[in-house]
Order: structure tokens, then C-alpha cells, then sequence
């Protein structure tokens, strides 16, 4: 042991008060920063995968590395994480200090700055204006604090529900994570203004239903008025929107009412592709967050486009960007566990497939660096979209009167964990990405004789056409539903919470059924949009179970099938 090395133990060992008071400073300078800007980002020394699973059910964690756990203190859970004990260094927001604000809509529309609020909301307006006949202003919902949850729509007819399909960008979930917000701004304006120019673009509008939703928490954006100067994390209520999406590992999930927000308008839309924006670390995440050693059964479709969005940002960017974990590329889990998460929720819950990709390490990007971050990214942005006019695009029918029909496509041998898809009630129409190879493909719907087409050979980049007529037959209970609602947890031990989409509405008559058929119990009851319905499986025996739903006004009708264990 050398000198310095003394010194300093003789120190600690008859000063202990020094040690502590150091610690107990940066406590009260933790408390203190929480209460001044809303939150604190704060490193925790990485030890286990167990301690690190352990912090991100209770903390909001937005990235582990071999070295760090980093975590977002709120007010809401501050006096939790000091009665951990733990060692932790607080962050500088390098970010704050860049928010340079617009000075009107004309140069925030030159997207190296950001708007303030109603710059925002004049910007979305304008482009609704300036491009009618391309894309249409809609709202997904609207915040505690009373702001809108916008969302555009850009297509060729984009005043009609064309039979094509739907893909979906969204951003800033987390408030303070601000690149994506004016990313999505600066594509909007991209993709209207080179329609008639660029064909790579046309050919997007033209077959798609584009959605883009720049900024999905407004109120942690602005949380201090009509401009950026201090984003939270969290929505007006301190919640995690990235956490609290319903999840069958948490059962004690509370979904709050911007998420319901958002699920209702993904159920209505039934986005074959997503992707979600965030920023915090570099990175492209695919599904699973919350299994670990599970694989999707489409891992390998997810780690191709997942490495396509990385490579050719590689094309465009510096060498050090983009380059954490496998080059640019995770399996959610494999860099950290989360539960309640929307990536997971959007591929299990409502059939899609959905990436989160991580723009910038610094959470809040420097206005001067939006224009970097456009050029690193324009060029994967469109390219990942165009995934969604691959794979098998098909149409299924009845076989007599050529009708469309909803039935459940599944891939034997290959699909597990609901990734199934369904093709639309209403066009009969469907898509299913997939790695190339050859599949055999099971149709089933209510009514009807279940099919089995062989040896679909599905090609990379490549669209493969299929139409399936199925017969009429017997009705059979494991019919794909009118329109799938959101229910938790399963397995069920004591209650069932379920999310009854807004068709379901008014007079509702609910039926239990075995695997079997057998009608065990009924009920009816009174629906209002938005409310969740509760179910209590006690007087169940472990087993599996169907749940039907009929509205009495509509006859609108919908499925679910639950596990009982006890």
C-alpha cells in the first residue's frame, strides 16, 4: 500500500463525519434539483442483473451500461430510492443550456430549433393546409394540462380508408427526450414537400397510410409553459408512460389515460409497423423488454430490419454514432429488463410490430445538433417504413360470395407468444413480415372450415401476393375477434381486467365458455368507452377460458381466451 494510499484510510477512519456529510450533501442536493426542475438523472454503480431488474420495477432506468445503471428520480419516487442506500452520482443535463427556442413558425420550420407550444400546433395546421389533398391533422387525445396528442396523416387519397397498409411513427414519450420530437417535424415536412420529386417517397404515400405523431407528452415537453426549458420524463400525474402500458408480467399496472388514449387509436388503425423514438443512448431495440430468455418467433425478421436501420445509419453518420451494444443493434432484455413497456405491448397485444430506436445519448439534443441528427437518420426512416411493403400481403374471403372476412392467420411451427396476425374485419385484407423461406399458413374464422395453405415462399424485399377463400362451416369458439380487446393479467388468479374497445359500446352481454365449448356463466352489463370491465375468476377451476362479449346495438363482437391457474 502506498502513502497517499495511508493517509487517506487514517483519514477516513478518524473523520468519518466527513464521509458522511459528503453523502448526505448530495442527498439534499438530489432532493433539491428534484424539486427545482421536476427530476434528476442520476448513475447507480452496475453490480447484478438482479439488482439492475430489481431498480427498473420500482425506478424509471433509461439505459445500463458495464458500469452504470442510469435512472430518472421524480418527485414521486425520491424518498423510495434514498431509503435504498445506494451509491449513485448525479448527472449534468448537458442538454438544457442547447434548447434554443424559435423565434416564429417560419424558422422553427428550418428545424434547427425548437417551437414552443403553439409554434407546434400552428406548424401541424400548416401542413394539414399547405398539403390537403397528402395528409389530414388528427388527435389522438389531449393531457392533463390540457395540450393535444397530435398525429398526421400522410397518403396519396389520404381523405379515404384505402385498403393499404398502416405504419406508424411516434415520438417524446418521455418529455425530456426532445430529437425525435423535431425529427418527426423535419420527415413530415420531407415527405410532403418531395412527393412529386423523389420516387422512393411517392412510392411510400402512394401504398401506405403513414402516421406520425411527433411528440406523444406534450405536457413533459412544455411542463413549465409554451416552451422548452425544462422537460420531465413524466406526464402531468409523474408517470412513466413507457412503464405503464398493460403488461401480464405486472398485474398492478394502472394504465393511465393518455395510454388508454393511445391504445384505442392503435387498436382503431391496427398498425402493421412501428416505431417508437426515445433518446437517452444510441440504439435500435427490438422486442422482447421483459423476457429475457424468450425469442420472438419473428427474432430474426426484428434483427434484420433492426440492423438495416443501424447500417445505413452507419452510411450517414460519424463512426461513433449509433455504435453501443451489438453495433447499434439490442434485444431489449439483453440490455435491460422493463415491464409495461409499449414496444412489447404494441407486438404481443395488437399483432404489430413495433422497434424503439434510441436517437442520441444526450437525452435533450442540442438545437444546433438537429440537423445532424436528420441527416444520420433520414435515410433509415424512410427505409424502415418500406419494410411494411414486403412479406405476404393477401386478401381472405368467403368462398361464395368472394366477401371479405377476419380470420386468424397463424404460421404452425413458427408462431408463439400472439404472433398471429389477423386480417381486417372490414377488407378482409393482411399483412405478415416476415425473414425469407417458406411458410405454411393457417386461416381459421368464426363460421367457417379452418385452411391450411403450404409452402408461401416469402423473399427478402420482395412482396409475395396470396388470396384465400375459406368455406362456410360450423362456427368454432377460437374465432379471431370482431375487434381484440385489451385484457390483464394472464394466467388470472383472482380478477380479470378488461379493456372493451370503443366498438363495444352500450348494452353488453358477456359469455364464459370452456376450452370445450361450455357455457359456465353469463352476464350482461352497461359499457361506457374508455371503461375497463372486472371479472372475478374465483369461482373458476384452473383451466383455460373464452370470454365473449356481444353489444347488444350493434352486434359488434368480441373474443378472449385466459388462463385460470390457482
Amino acid at each position: 500500500m502506498n502513502k497517499i494510499s495511508v493517509i487517506l484510510l487514517v483519514i477516513l477512519f478518524t473523520f468519518p463525519g466527513i464521509v458522511n456529510a459528503r453523502d448526505s450533501d448530495k442527498r439534499d442536493k438530489l432532493r433539491s434539483l428534484v424539486e427545482q426542475y421536476g427530476q434528476s438523472d442520476i448513475a447507480v454503480p452496475f453490480e447484478s442483473r438482479t439488482e439492475t431488474d430489481r431498480l427498473s420495477r420500482n425506478l424509471s432506468v433509461w439505459s445500463v451500461d458495464e458500469k452504470n445503471i442510469y435512472i430518472t428520480i421524480s418527485p414521486y419516487d425520491i424518498d423510495w430510492f434514498l431509503k435504498q442506500d445506494l451509491k449513485f452520482e448525479i448527472l449534468d443535463n448537458k442538454g438544457l443550456a442547447g434548447l434554443v427556442t424559435a423565434s416564429g413558425t417560419d424558422q422553427a420550420m428550418e428545424w434547427d430549433t425548437y417551437p414552443t407550444y403553439t409554434q407546434y400546433d400552428s406548424i401541424m395546421k400548416k401542413f394539414a393546409s399547405l398539403y390537403p389533398s397528402l395528409c389530414r391533422l388528427d388527435t389522438i387525445g389531449s393531457t392533463g394540462y390540457g395540450k393535444h396528442v397530435l398525429v398526421l396523416k400522410i397518403s396519396d387519397n389520404v381523405l379515404l380508408d384505402e385498403n393499404e397498409p398502416e405504419v406508424f411513427y411516434t415520438s417524446s414519450m418521455h418529455g425530456d427526450e426532445t430529437g425525435g420530437f423535431v425529427l418527426m417535424l423535419h420527415l413530415i415536412d420531407y415527405l410532403l414537400k418531395n412527393y412529386n420529386t423523389i420516387p422512393e417517397v411517392r412510392n411510400l404515400v402512394d401504398n401506405l397510410s403513414i402516421w406520425i405523431n411527433p411528440l406523444a407528452n406534450p405536457d413533459g415537453t412544455y411542463r413549465t409553459g409554451n416552451t422548452i426549458t425544462s422537460p420531465v420524463r413524466y406526464n402531468s400525474e409523474g408517470a412513466d408512460l413507457n412503464r405503464k402500458f398493460p403488461d401480464p408480467l405486472d398485474p398492478s399496472i394502472v394504465v393511465p389515460y393518455e395510454n388508454r388514449d393511445m391504445i384505442r387509436f392503435m387498436r382503431r388503425h391496427r398498425f402493421i409497423l412501428s416505431a417508437n423514438f426515445h433518446a437517452g443512448a444510441e440504439v435500435v431495440n427490438y422486442p422482447w423488454d421483459r423476457y429475457l430468455d424468450r425469442l420472438h418467433a419473428d427474432d430474426a425478421w426484428f434483427l434484420s430490419v433492426s440492423r438495416a436501420y443501424a447500417d445505413t445509419v452507419h452510411n450517414y453518420s460519424t463512426p461513433v454514432y449509433m455504435d453501443f451494444m451489438e453495433n447499434g443493434v439490442t434485444r431489449g432484455a439483453l440490455w435491460y429488463k422493463i415491464y409495461g413497456g409499449r414496444q412489447d405491448f404494441v407486438t404481443s397485444e395488437l399483432q404489430g410490430r413495433e422497434v424503439t430506436i434510441e436517437l442520441d445519448d444526450i437525452k435533450t439534443t442540442p438545437a444546433a445538433q438537429l440537423g445532424l441528427l436528420w441527416m444520420y437518420n433520414s435515410r433509415s426512416l424512410l427505409g424502415y417504413l418500406e419494410n411494411a411493403l414486403y412479406g405476404i400481403h393477401g386478401i381472405v374471403r368467403d368462398s361464395l360470395s368472394l366477401e371479405p372476412l377476419g380470420s386468424r392467420i397463424f404460421i404452425s411451427g413458427h408462431d408463439r407468444d400472439s404472433s398471429h396476425i389477423y386480417s381486417d374485419t372490414l377488407s378482409g385484407t393482411f399483412v405478415r413480415m416476415l425473414s425469407p423461406g417458406s411458410y405454411d399458413l393457417t386461416f381459421s374464422a368464426d363460421g367457417y372450415i379452418t385452411k391450411t395453405v403450404r409452402g408461401v415462399n416469402v423473399t427478402g424485399n420482395m412482396k409475395t401476393s396470396l388470396v384465400v377463400d375459406l368455406e362456410p362451416g360450423p362456427s368454432i369458439i377460437e374465432s379471431p375477434a370482431y375487434i381484440r380487446p385489451v385484457f390483464y393479467p394472464n394466467p388470472v388468479i383472482e380478477r380479470l381486467t378488461v379493456l372493451l374497445p370503443d366498438g363495444l359500446t352500450g348494452e353488453v352481454h358477456a359469455e364464459i365458455l370452456t376450452a370445450a365449448g361450455m357455457l359456465v356463466s353469463d352476464l350482461r352489463f352497461f359499457h361506457n368507452a374508455g371503461e375497463e370491465f372486472y371479472y372475478d375468476v374465483s369461482s373458476l377451476k384452473s383451466g383455460a377460458y373464452f370470454m365473449r362479449f356481444t353489444a347488444d346495438q350493434n352486434a359488434a363482437r368480441s373474443v378472449i381466451k385466459f388462463l385460470v391457474v390457482k
